[in-house]
């Protein structure tokens, strides 16, 4: 990956984040279910992943030197549809058929009907093991792939997450980068009244990670941190990204009630007149 952003990048790569929130509106919307505040808090991320981070090409989406991208926390899918078809990989048309009958963009990921999405999803806990997994394989075939994975942090809750870092701890797979979405909410409420995670950094620093801890909305910070982890050898590395549940909408920010459901047409137009002020 590309150690350095310009400034010029960086504008760009906030206008680009800002159409994809747009878009993930858009498709909500079109859709009348699906969750909201996950991939508009996402959005920065997945648009320096894809526009910047991220060795791929969307018109070969199955070449083989690709890195990976496992998203595990399936159900934040209208951010990756939503920035996949802004890379290029599909028509941006196509995201008005999200959750419908027939429809390539489910409810979660589906690899059956994306072959170019790196897993099916569905299960919360289960997409870093998938992750270690691929970051196993390169290193058995000698490959130079980063194998990416997206983690909730309320899927942290799951057992089998913690075991997954217990491994890749134990492989020493400093091709893996684990990027945590820490932005405190679950469907039912805060996380931390839910079941209390604490210092996930420190957590993961005792299980044998280089850990590091960045505003996930501040390009310059992810990217940074991305570079350093690519440049960690002998063991995993973590990013826990600290990022604000429906980001860009005033009215939705780090209300959990938006964790899970879709805006109306009235909300929908109140959003997108909100984020079209952003870079009027």
């Amino acid at each position: 990956m590309k150690e350095t952003l310009t400034d010029e990048k960086i504008k760009d790569l906030k206008q680009k984040a800002n159409d994809i929130r747009k878009s993930i509106i858009e498709m909500l919307l079109a859709s009348g279910s699906g969750h909201t505040a996950g991939p508009l808090g996402m959005a920065d991320i997945f648009t320096l992943l894809y526009f910047h981070a991220l060795k791929h090409d969307s018109k070969n989406p199955l070449w083989v030197s690709r890195d990976r991208l496992v998203v595990s926390n399936g159900h934040i899918c209208p951010v990756l549809y939503a920035t996949m078809a802004h890379a290029g990989y599909f028509p941006k048309e196509e995201l008005q058929t999200l959750r419908k009958f027939g429809s390539r963009l489910q409810g979660h990921p589906h690899r059956q009907y994306l072959p170019f999405v790196e897993t099916s999803s569905g299960p919360l806990g289960s997409g870093l093991s998938q992750a270690i997994g691929m970051a196993i394989a390169d290193r058995i075939y000698g490959g130079e792939k980063t194998i990416y994975a997206i983690l909730s942090d309320g899927e942290h809750d799951e057992g089998n997450t913690w075991e997954a870092i217990m491994l890749a701890s134990k492989e020493k797979l400093h091709n893996l980068i684990v990027i945590v979405d820490r932005n405190k909410i679950q469907i039912e409420g805060n996380t931390e009244r839910v079941m209390p995670l604490g210092d996930l950094k420190d957590k993961y620093k005792e299980f044998g990670w280089n850990a590091q801890e960045v505003d996930g909305h501040d390009f310059w910070a992810i990217n940074n941190a991305i570079y350093k982890a690519n440049k960690n050898k002998g063991s995993p590395s973590v990013i826990i990204a600290h990022t604000i549940p429906g980001r860009g909408v005033k009215e939705w920010e780090n209300d959990y009630h938006w964790h899970g459901k879709a805006p109306n047409k009235a909300e929908a137009e109140m959003a997108l007149v909100e984020l079209n002020k952003i870079h009027a």
